[in-house]
């Protein structure tokens, strides 16, 4: 099949819009959209100057998502000098798997000559993510520690960094499955607290973080058309499940999406379609019930110091729970 712009042979097929594409059509349709994304959440101020430059920090796991997307905002804002970009990497501490991903992290940061640091759960919490799956005190999935430490070390190295924004790289296929599960649990609040209004991002599953906003510039794009974005630029890409990786309902939607993508293609764009509606509504409901700031009764946990709307934070009881174990 050749490609719809040129004579070359084509090395995908878009069926949510019919559209054949070779390598190079293909990968300039992915940087046209992570770029309007961009524009469109307006990620770039008008306030943003060489002399009040914005500051970024990626979150960078070595994936193909965070790859692609540290490539893609590279090349983007390299030279412009109203950007200052971060890497940030958080290594959990799992065997086989992190240092390798490491690796990539590493040779991509080289190769874009970009400032790159790593935290590691070691030397924050005193524990590896091996040693909480074995314990499981809260007879969690280990996606659940992890989620809580990862958010709570990106939003405290954003900080630390003086980031403006924190950039990840969380796919359509990510953003439609955690929309789909949020509305099939009714949890009407979560859809509302995920919805930021200045950005029309999405954060992810959990509690939620007000201080530096999230964005999220692939959200547009499909995980297959992801990873061979990262096949075709042959970029360093650590493409393996991470061993702990359990979240079970998490699995039956994403089986779930891809029959419904299969059966009638758009139906990812669809669902985030409405999505961006039903949170806008409900985040202006919790707003004008008062329910909505929770900035408002946050307070500084007692054990670290972050902010939280309890006396300690979910990280620090977690943290205690695995090392009383």
């Amino acid at each position: 099949m050749e490609c719809d712009k040129c004579d070359r042979d084509a090395v995908m097929h878009a069926a949510y819009s019919g559209g054949h594409l070779c390598e190079d059509h293909f990968c300039q349709s992915v940087e046209k959209r992570v770029r309007r994304r961009i524009r469109e959440d307006s990620l770039v101020p008008r306030s943003a100057t060489p002399e009040n430059p914005e500051t970024w920090v990626i979150g960078l796991s070595g994936g193909k998502d965070s790859v692609v997307l540290t490539s893609i905002l590279d090349e983007t804002f390299n030279n412009d000098p109203r950007i200052e970009m971060i890497a940030l990497t958080i290594h959990e501490g799992i065997e086989g798997y992190r240092d390798a991903s490491l690796d990539a992290c590493v040779e991509l940061a080289e190769d874009l000559d970009l400032r790159h640091e790593v935290v590691t759960y070691e030397d924050e919490f005193d524990l590896k993510m091996d040693d909480v799956v074995e314990k499981d005190p809260e007879n969690m999935a280990a996606c659940a520690y992890c989620g809580v430490f990862r958010r709570d070390l990106l939003s405290k190295y954003a900080e630390e960094y003086g980031a403006t924004k924190l950039l990840t790289g969380h796919n359509l296929d990510d953003e439609a499955q955690t929309a789909l599960m949020n509305i099939l649990e009714g949890d009407v609040r979560q859809v509302a607290k995920h919805f930021d209004a200045s950005l029309g991002s999405f954060d992810e599953r959990g509690d939620s973080d007000h201080f530096i906003p999230r964005a999220k510039p692939l959200r547009d794009i499909p995980e297959k058309e992801v990873a061979l974005y990262a096949h075709v630029k042959n970029l360093p890409a650590h493409i393996t499940e991470c061993p702990h990786s359990s979240e079970a309902f998490r699995g039956e939607i994403q089986q779930l999406l891809l029959n419904l993508e299969s059966n009638h293609p758009g139906t990812r764009h669809s669902i985030m379609a409405g999505y961006e509606e039903l949170a806008a509504i409900a985040a202006n409901e919790y707003r004008e019930d008062g329910e909505g700031d929770e900035q408002t009764n946050l307070v500084e946990c007692e054990r670290c110091g972050a902010a939280t709307t309890r006396t300690v934070c979910r990280k620090c009881k977690l943290v205690e729970a695995v090392n009383a174990v």
